[in-house]
């Protein structure tokens, strides 16, 4: 007897060979819930019996768990194999696998039912969830610099959400989605990296950072060397920037501003982030 897992983040009907075969060959294929994935099975000229009934040991019977349960499989499973005797050869065959970010659909469809069904969620826009994004960017910068890798997973869990919480606001009325954004990042990567996607050919990764920055800037064609950096940066960060745009420049001038703007182009000769070089310091102080 078998008992096949499906996972809800496949399209239904899309199956293992694994799950197939066994099927095609069962004497008797049940189900507790008839849901996209029996249906595609049926569909495809395989019989299913819906049943509220409990599991019982048949020896080429297969039964199909509700979607995405594998504890109820599991579960099921140990129990008919409690009783010993033939039921000792139950197996649970996994019939589709999540592929990798497939878990992202399961926020997508969390944030759109919160969109639906929470009165809070619901009534936010762009501007009121703006300081929540700037929010959550801190203090993922903060799990990077402690070094506490879950708490950096966690805080990323939290940026993620605002990225889907503004695509889903855009998709009720703007004319884009989370896919637009998706397919968007994915396009530019592409575009962004011929060493590995196309033709081109590097030597080191500073010459894939100045391939970046050339096809850059041919994509953006900005009307200045200045034009696209936020303003709202922090100063240092803001400073490490324009400088990064501007290249080699002599920085000049006795006023606390200048030598601040020096130890920025000191630290990027050698290869540091002025930003985070003092916050490390600051930390140090603690």
């Amino acid at each position: 007897m078998r008992i096949i897992v499906l996972s809800p983040r496949v399209a239904p009907g899309i199956l293992t060979l694994a799950a197939w075969d066994a099927l095609r060959d069962a004497s008797v294929v049940r189900a507790s819930v008839d849901d996209p994935h029996v249906r595609a099975i049926v569909s495809s000229g395989v019989p299913v019996e819906i049943t509220a009934e409990r599991p019982s040991y048949a020896p080429d019977a297969v039964w199909i768990a509700p979607t995405g349960d594998t504890a109820w499989a599991r579960s099921m499973a140990d129990d008919l194999m409690a009783g010993g005797g033939e039921a000792s050869g139950i197996e649970v065959v996994f019939g589709s696998y999540d592929l990798p970010g497939s878990a992202l659909l399961d926020v997508v469809e969390v944030m759109d039912r919160l969109r639906r069904e929470c009165p809070w969620t619901a009534q936010q826009s762009h501007e009121t969830l703006a300081h929540y994004l700037l929010e959550e960017a801190h203090e993922t910068l903060e799990a990077l610099d402690s070094g506490d890798s879950d708490h950096l997973r966690e805080e990323l869990g939290d940026l993620l959400m605002q990225i889907v919480f503004h695509a889903r606001i855009a998709a009720e009325g703007e004319g884009w989605d989370i896919d637009d954004v998706a397919a968007g990042i994915a396009e530019k990567l592409v575009y962004r990296n011929p060493h590995v996607f196309g033709d081109a050919t590097v030597s080191s990764a500073d010459e894939v950072d100045a391939n970046w920055q050339r096809l850059k800037a041919t994509e953006k064609q900005r009307a200045s060397v200045l034009e696209g950096i936020p303003a709202t940066l922090p100063a240092l960060a803001y400073a490490d920037k324009v400088l990064s745009r501007l290249g080699d420049v002599d920085v000049t001038g006795d006023d606390l501003g200048a030598r601040l703007l020096a130890l920025v182009a000191e630290a990027r000769a050698q290869g540091q982030n002025a930003e985070a070089v003092l916050r490390q310091a600051v930390r140090l102080l603690g």
